[in-house]
């Protein structure tokens, strides 16, 4: 027994430690997935040994006691947690559990996201929000009203002629991923460290002594249940009281759906893991709930959580574990980018062992040293990168890092060029490092697509001197891959097959392949549309090639330069010896059915990828900017649209589903009343 004490003792001690940086100093010592091991483990410890649970163990609290800097407000109703659900399996054994209760009866189930953000309580009387509180320790918070009044997302009157007496209803305040990253930026450009995290970040602006800077830190809220209603309307399902809230000028999240089975719940979550890194912000899971009101009165609560919902989390996208090292890569460009050699970790359903730490600036203004336990991030299939140091595990023998002089792979000085971040190899492409970049980069599936074309071919025709440049893959040959070890003739013949191929792909997909900075898919696409022709674009002057649609200054200069090397103009002349097409006619499409419209697609679609979307209204005539505004003609909404989605409803720009998209494609917008 005395094992048993002393474990939960210590995991207590740590949780309350966690908590408490977590919920007052808005720092985080440790990632949430191993937070939620500890907390899991404490209570497995608990209910085995019930004698040894008391009142103040951090299994019975939801947060931690609001600070003094803030007064304190006791929650009408308490702010509870959700358990949580790791696997569909422990998802498909609460849903027994519910049914179990409810004597058999299988009730309807509201799927919503999981918003990775802050808990807070908003109070309306007679339609005026009168009062705005964190969720603290879920029965006491703090009186952030004079800070959530600078959301312009929160309602400060209802909008309804037949307001409650009173209402509370509860949110996630939370940070965009694009907001996050225009702060980080504007401290960047003071001067200033960047933030961690967008949750964190978030929280901190909430907390802040000064509503003015809260004010500046572009924050949202999704409002997800009522906690109190006091003459207001009988409303009998959760799905009826999001659509009431709606109609009081609340943001609901249009994610959420109401389903029948536990195969549908599988489904939404799955949907929802597929296309999160898209959504615009961090969501960590999914929130399942029973839909009926009543339902959910008679299954109650647990002493922390409702036993009516349950939370499902997906596998973790941060992780800490230890850096060994720093080393640099030398990429396409030249540049010298630092990575994180890193005590192998799982995270974001994959072993880790490197991450990228960006650039040198970055990495300083991070305070990251080797032998720092550090925070780890993965998500979905976005390279692993480091997000920054855990300082209350800092060793005092961590060692700062700097970049080094001379090149690892050629020797050549590394410099930075005054007023740019990213230091630079100066050997050019006999760099090998570079020049293996370029190649695989050449050869990728958005530039040329040569398949067979990886890493490891790469090297090995590099070490035989067979590559310098791309223009050499058109001279290879049968015999160069003949006595090869690993070389059959089949797989040889499959590579010099995908290789001709390639000389056919076209001027857009070439230009992309060169590599030139500043110049990707999209300013290739215009490049080609105005001039047609590799030759048309080496005579065009800077003046010329900035007045094409759709390509800056910047972009104009950087393509005029590096067609203007010799190196380059020897380049492209041996790849248009080697019969590589370097022509490409672009339809107008000035009088295609979507001419004049400007479309924005958001969310997730069936039966299109985001590119195939965007080239479908392009080939039509229509255009497809990045964002929402006054000037666009309709959204294309998918699952998970998202912000763009409350934008376009603001302003009332016209909203199609899939299925009316594609009826837009092929009759075009007269039958939506739509007008360019």
């Amino acid at each position: 027994m005395g094992s048993a004490a002393e474990r939960i003792e210590k995991l207590a001690g740590s949780i309350r430690d966690h908590n408490y940086r977590y919920y007052v100093l808005d720092e985080t010592a440790i990632a949430d997935f191993e937070y939620d091991e500890l907390l899991r483990e404490l209570i497995a410890l608990e209910t085995a040994h019930p004698e040894l649970l008391t009142s103040d163990s951090p299994s019975q609290r939801v947060g931690i006691a609001p600070d003094s800097q803030f007064g304190a407000v006791t929650h009408v109703v308490p702010l509870f947690s959700l358990d949580n659900a790791e696997s569909l399996g422990e998802v498909e054994a609460w849903y027994r559990r519910v049914v179990k209760r409810l004597e058999g009866v299988e009730p309807a189930l509201s799927c919503e996201l999981k918003i990775d953000g802050l808990a807070i309580s908003l109070v309306y009387e007679n339609g005026i929000f009168v009062r705005g509180v964190t969720r603290g320790d879920g029965t006491t918070g703090e009186d952030v009203t004079a800070n959530l009044k600078t959301l312009r997302s929160i309602p400060l009157r209802l909008i309804t002629d037949d307001p409650p007496v009173v209402i509370e209803v509860r949110g996630e305040v939370y940070m965009s991923d694009s907001a996050f990253q225009n702060l980080n930026e504007r401290q960047i450009e003071a001067g200033e460290k960047t933030y961690t995290n967008p949750r964190n970040t978030a929280a901190g602006s909430l907390r802040q002594k000064d509503p003015s800077i809260t004010g500046t830190r572009d924050l949202n809220i999704w409002l997800y249940q009522i906690g109190h209603l006091e003459g207001g309307p009988s409303l009998a399902t959760h799905s009826e009281t999001m659509g009431y809230l709606s109609s009081m000028g609340f943001r609901v999240n249009p994610a959420s759906v109401t389903v029948a089975t536990l195969d549908e719940v599988e489904a939404y979550i799955e949907g929802v893991r597929e296309r999160r890194c898209d959504i615009g912000y961090a969501t960590d899971g999914v929130v399942i709930k029973v839909d009926s009101l009543s339902l959910q009165e008679r299954l109650g609560f647990t002493a922390r959580a409702p036993r009516w919902a349950v939370a499902f989390k997906f596998p973790p996208e941060e992780r800490t574990t230890i850096l060994t090292d720093i080393s640099i890569n030398v990429g396409r460009t030249g540049a010298a980018t630092p990575f994180a050699v890193l005590e192998s970790v799982f995270v974001g359903g994959a072993n880790v062992t490197s991450a990228t730490l960006h650039n040198e600036q970055e990495l300083q203004r991070k305070d990251v040293r080797i032998g720092d336990t550090v925070v780890v991030r993965r998500a979905g299939d976005v390279i692993p990168e480091v997000v920054g140091p855990v300082l209350a595990k800092r060793s005092k023998d961590a060692v700062m890092w700097e970049m080094p002089e001379n090149c690892p792979f050629c020797g050549y000085p590394i410099v930075r060029p005054e007023g740019e971040k990213v230091a630079r190899c100066t050997h050019g492409l006999k760099c090998p490092s570079r020049l293996r970049e370029w190649l695989f980069y050449f050869g990728s599936r958005g530039a040329m697509d040569i398949e067979h074309l990886g890493y490891r071919t790469i090297e090995l025709l590099i070490e035989d001197n067979l590559l310098k440049s791309p223009a050499d893959l058109f001279q290879l040959t049968p015999d160069h891959f003949s006595d090869r070890e690993g070389w059959g003739e089949l797989s040889s013949s499959n590579l010099l097959a995908a290789i001709e191929g390639a000389k056919t792909q076209g001027l857009v997909r070439l230009i992309t392949s060169l590599g030139i900075r500043h110049v990707g898919p999209s300013a290739a696409k215009a490049f080609t549309k105005a001039f047609g022709s590799m030759a048309a674009l080496r005579a065009a002057t800077v003046t010329e090639l900035s007045a094409v649609e759709g390509v800056g200054e910047k972009i104009a200069e950087a393509l005029f330069n590096w067609l203007d090397e010799e190196e380059n103009a020897d380049l492209i002349d041996r790849l248009a010896a080697s019969e590589v097409v370097m022509e490409e006619e672009i339809a107008q499409n000035a009088s295609g059915v979507l001419a004049g419209l400007r479309i924005v697609i958001s969310g997730s679609l069936v039966e299109f990828t985001r590119d195939s979307a965007k080239e479908a209204v392009e080939t039509r005539g229509g255009k497809v900017p990045g964002s929402v505004t006054g000037k666009t003609s309709l959204l294309v909404a998918g699952p998970g649209a998202g912000p763009k989605l409350a934008k376009a409803e603001s302003l009332g720009v016209p909203v199609l589903d899939e299925e009316q998209f594609k009826d837009l494609l092929e009759h075009g917008p007269d039958g939506f009343g739509i007008e360019p």
